[in-house]
């Protein structure tokens, strides 16, 4: 079994990348709203927005967050279905503003697959 983690730049890749997940064997993926260092660093992070905005506020807020995708998948042959459609959608993952990913070996999993 393996870990794959995906750090999306653009968030709105997701929707279809869940899809292409799923059709490469997929069984399941969570998403959750990142900021990398770098960004952070840029100073996009807002905290000056106001307690209650108004849409004129958050439609000018330059804040962009990346988006972390993460499934456990059962073999090597899924992760390489997962990583073709991938970039068939992002690009190549080598190529700058796009995102990266990252796998590891899982040695157990309790709970996710059920007999």
């Amino acid at each position: 079994m393996y870990l794959i983690v995906l750090v999306v730049n653009d968030p709105y890749h997701c929707k279809d990348l869940l899809n292409s997940w799923n059709e490469a064997g997929v069984p399941g993926a969570t998403i959750i709203e990142t900021l990398g260092l770098q960004r952070a660093l840029k100073g996009v992070v807002r905290d000056n927005l106001p307690l209650m905005p108004t849409l004129q506020d958050i439609e000018s807020a330059e804040e962009t967050r990346n988006r972390t995708m993460f499934s456990v998948v059962p073999d090597q042959e899924t992760v390489k279905r997962v990583r073709t459609a991938t970039e068939a959608l992002l690009g190549s993952l080598e190529a700058e503003d796009t995102g990266f990913m990252f796998v590891v070996p899982v040695n157990e999993v309790f709970g996710l697959w059920k007999e």
